[in-house]
């Protein structure tokens, strides 16, 4: 069983979307524990990073044995602007 930690970043990121959009993608999240291996999460090339597509949203998360770490949230263009 997987538990899910959010850095204080991702929190921040997800508190300036609108509702509706931030509630989708903390289920998404959620859903995680029960399914690791969805079709919408894809390893990052060349790190040890995977991706969770949520609409336009992308979730930029490590997982280290059974924790999932969000790293970070943000839309799609420009998620990899760190």
């Amino acid at each position: 069983m997987f538990k899910i930690e959010w850095k204080e970043n991702a929190i921040r990121e997800i508190s300036k979307l609108e509702k509706n959009i931030a509630l989708k993608i903390y289920r998404k999240v959620d859903s995680l524990i029960a399914d690791i291996k969805s079709s919408d999460v894809k390893r990052l090339k060349g790190q040890n990073m995977f991706r969770l597509r949520v609409g336009d949203y992308w979730v930029l998360f490590e997982i280290k044995g059974e924790l999932i770490t969000v790293l970070k949230v943000g839309h799609r263009k420009n998620i990899y602007d760190f």
